[in-house]
């Protein structure tokens, strides 16, 4: 058994956590289910989400089980909720702008119209 710690502490990097960083400490207005929400800026969704104490991001389409984000990463779709009208947005992926409107997601959504579909995410016409 080794007496060296496994993981080590790093510095920060340059503009991270040093207060120089405003976009990230600003804190932004939001809303969330029709309340407002002051939140930390220069993050995604979720993590402003969760840094202002929500638990319930959404309701599953079968139990209607509710859940939160898990990975943070795109990759589990558990963060998904409705923003500024659009349902079915990955909240770890979008970042947190001032007066965003965001809504839980209960159960099972459409996708939206392919008019409302970013072109960059039609590239293929699908």
């Amino acid at each position: 058994m080794t007496s060296k710690p496994l993981f080590r502490i790093l510095s920060p990097a340059p503009g991270t956590g040093t207060g120089t960083d405003t976009q990230a400490e600003a804190t932004i207005q939001i809303w969330f289910n029709d309340q407002p929400l002051s939140v930390p800026g220069g993050r995604s969704v979720a993590a402003a989400l969760l840094a202002a104490g929500v638990q319930r991001f959404r309701a599953t389409p079968v139990s209607g089980a509710p859940r939160a984000p898990y990975c943070m990463m795109g990759a589990c779709f558990e963060c998904l909720v409705e923003i500024d009208g659009m349902p079915s947005r990955q909240s770890c992926l979008v970042t947190v702008q001032d007066g965003m409107r965001i809504h839980s997601q209960e159960g099972a959504r459409d996708l939206p119209p392919l008019s409302d579909v970013n072109s960059v995410e039609n590239v293929h016409g699908r």
